[in-house]
Formats: C-alpha cells, structure tokens, sequence
C-alpha cells in the first residue's frame, strides 16, 4: 500500500456498517486510525457486522445518528447506501470535516492499476469478464468494488504490478475526490435510483465522476451506440475508445474487448474466456428444471432495462414474478414488451400496485405475500416447455437486506420444489 502514514493516529468515522463499512473499519485501524462506525439501521447485519469489527477500541453505533459521534473526527467515510441528505453528512459538513467514499480510501492507498466500471445495467458483467481476462492473460488481478467484495478488504494485498477490475456505482462516486482510474468505462444510461436523484441529469452527473480526474495518459472507453454516452467524449481529458456491439457479441462483451485491447492482451485469450464464461450469479442463472418448466433467477435486475433484456433472451412462454421497492421506475415502457412475451404475472412487494396499474388487461396479473407463495402460484401457472422469471425490476429492501439474499431465497424455494437441497 502506498500514503498509510496519512491515516494513521487520524479520528475517522465512517457512516454505514454493512461490507464496504465493516472493511473500512477493520482497514483504518490496521493503518493505526482511531476509527467509529455510525448506522442508523439495527438489524441482522448491522448486528453481524458490529460483531466483526477487530478491535473493541473501533466505537460502534447502530440504531441511530448521534451529531456527537460525528464531531471531532478529522474525516467521514461513506458507504455507498449513505444519501447526501443523511444527518453524518449534513453534520460533517456544518462541521467542515472533509467526506469521502469507500473506493476513494482504498484509491488513496492502491498501487495497482485500476480498471473502473459503471453504468446502469452490465456493470457486474463487464467487471466479472474483465477480471478473467486479466488472469487468463497471466496476470495478478483482483475484481472488487460493487459485485460482492469491497475494494477496501483487498487494497492491502495489492501491490504495484497488479490489476484492479472494479465495480463502481453511481452512489459510490458521488464523494471521489482523487480517484483516477486508468481505464474507466461506462457502459450505459437509463431511467434508474430516480428515488436518490432528482432528475436523469443527476444521475448522469454522478456517473460521470468516474472520468473526473483523468488525463491523457488514461483512457475512456465509451459506448458508441449510446448517445448520451457518446457525447461525453467532449467532457473527457482522457484518450476515448469506443465500443460498439459486434456481429456475434452481445455489449457487455464488446465492451471487455475494448479494454483488453489497450492492455495488448491477445483477443484469442478474450474469446475463450467467453466461451468458458458461465455468467455471474443472480443473472439470468437458471436453477433448476420442475415438470418441465425452467425456473430463471435474475434477482440482480434492479432495473426496467435489465429485466427487457432478460426477456429479450428467452424464447419461451413467460411466467413474470417482478416487484419490490420502488425507485422511481417508468413500467409503462416494458409493457409493449410484456405483451409479446409474457403470458402471466405474480406481482410481490412494495411495488407490486403500481406493476398491476401498468400491465392491468394486458397479461393474467397475481399477486401474493410473500416470495414462497409467487413461486408456489407460478408453479400452477406455467406449463412444460415454459419458464417462470423471477426478474424484480425493484430493489430488494422492503422483504430482503439484498438481492443476493433475494436471489439466494428464490433458489432455494425452488429447489424445494424440486425436491432436493441447495
């Protein structure tokens, strides 16, 4: 690691204790910080977490925000889930103690080279296929950031010749202030967390951060076939490559193409990590086969786009299990879609009435309680040769801590139905 002095002996809080949390604690006081935990939700993983911590001298609070807690420290961290309008932020900045995000502590201390991902769907795919590039390729790489593990539980590991594909949400940029990466991609823009952001222009905004303190000795990769993502070309200081989805690729692929392209990895290499590439967990990953219907697990479609694109890659009859916490989504826009290609809905969650308002007389519509009972129901629905989807469309928060922990439910339940255990 490089600049651990900085931290060391400094008063530093952090806001949020779920894992970028927890790894930020337990890495700052490695580095000899005097570090705090703050969150206000007191739940199974703040508990877990609060537990795991590796020093009873790192003060913990959970349940709430206390403005004591915050004051006297020379620096707050923020977990990505932490809004700008939480009260650690509006107190640290009444207090003008200086606010940063979780990737910005790692980049601080990180040696490696940092290849950066965003966009609003594809981000884990990309940042997945890229990281097996890397090491098909013979070198030491780490893929970290929003896909599971934070880039703060590994910078310590990371030395000078390694290679960093990294995950990184809108949220997650909002409080950069040096991270430079040197290649950044964006991947693609539509209607998503309008629930965190006032506008589509906002949301932009946030995304573009990524290229903020690029040069031209970095690169940006850009897609072509985006408009709103091609102009950003004309912000950038960065040298810009574009992508554009070839003949016999779907865009997240090309997307790995380009970027393997300016490490002068060999595209023999790349192509045979896409053929071996088995996809990630939680898209589109199916789980199992019941009296001949395919039970699909897309937890991981937080977004309208994300569950179009599911649907556009099947073949057969539909049995649409969708819902959960609003974020502001247009349902309007995937109804054309929903016609064509699904025969029935079980609606779940929060958002389950509004889905029903959008798709009511185009498509059969159920709705149920809980999880186990849309499975249960779409069982009865869907007949041999079709496939129930369970694409949300929604975050996971009013009946889950995550859409891992969703995904994980959902496969589970049907493995019940299989009769065997995951």
């Amino acid at each position: 690691m490089i600049n651990k002095e900085y931290f060391k002996n400094k008063k530093i809080v952090i806001a949020g204790l779920a894992r970028s949390g927890l790894a930020c604690a337990n890495l700052l006081f490695d580095l000899g910080s005097k570090v705090s935990v703050t969150d206000n939700q007191d739940n199974p993983i703040t508990q877990s977490n609060a537990r795991q911590v590796k020093s009873k001298e790192i003060k913990i609070e959970i349940g709430e925000h206390t403005r004591g807690f915050i004051e006297g420290n020379h620096l707050l961290t923020l977990s990505p889930g932490v809004p700008k309008e939480a009260l650690p932020v509006i107190w640290a900045q009444e207090l003008n103690i200086p606010i940063i995000s979780e990737i910005e502590l790692a980049w601080r201390l990180c040696s490696g080279t940092v290849i950066a991902i965003t966009g609003t769907n594809g981000k884990t795919t990309v940042t997945t296929l890229i990281g097996k590039i890397l090491e098909a390729a013979g070198k030491r790489s780490f893929t970290l950031g929003n896909i599971g593990q934070p880039f703060s539980c590994q910078v310590s590991n990371i030395a000078e010749n390694d290679f960093i594909s990294l995950e990184v949400s809108s949220f997650q940029l909002e409080w950069i202030d040096t991270f430079k990466p040197k290649i950044a991609v964006v991947l693609n823009l539509s209607r998503n967390h309008l629930d965190r952001y006032a506008s589509m222009e906002d949301y932009l905004t946030a995304k573009k951060r990524i290229f903020k303190n690029q040069d031209q000795s970095d690169y940006l990769v850009l897609n072509y076939d985006h408009p709103a993502i091609r102009v950003l070309a004309k912000e950038s200081r960065a040298k810009v490559l574009y992508f554009r989805q070839e003949a016999g690729f779907n865009p997240n692929q090309s997307a790995a193409l380009s970027v393997a392209s300016i490490l002068g990895i060999d595209r023999k290499i790349v192509l045979n990590v896409f053929k071996e590439f088995k996809g990630v967990e939680h898209r589109m990953e199916e789980v199992a086969q019941v009296g001949g219907v395919k039970f699909i697990n897309d937890s991981k479609s937080t977004t309208i786009d994300a569950t179009i694109w599911a649907l556009n890659n099947l073949d057969c009859p539909v049995v649409l299990i969708a819902g959960g916490r609003e974020k502001g989504n247009d349902y309007s826009q995937i109804l054309p879609l929903v016609r064509r290609k699904v025969k029935s809905a079980i609606l779940i969650g929060e958002a389950k009435e509004r889905i029903k308002a959008v798709f009511n007389g185009a498509i059969s519509i159920d709705q149920a309680a809980t999880l186990d009972e849309a499975v249960k129901k779409s069982f009865t629905v869907a007949l041999p040769g079709e496939c129930v989807l369970f694409s949300p469309m929604c975050k996971s928060f009013d009946m889950f801590l995550n859409y891992e922990e969703r995904g994980k439910s959902f496969k589970n339940i049907v493995y019940g139905l299989a009769g065997f255990k995951s």
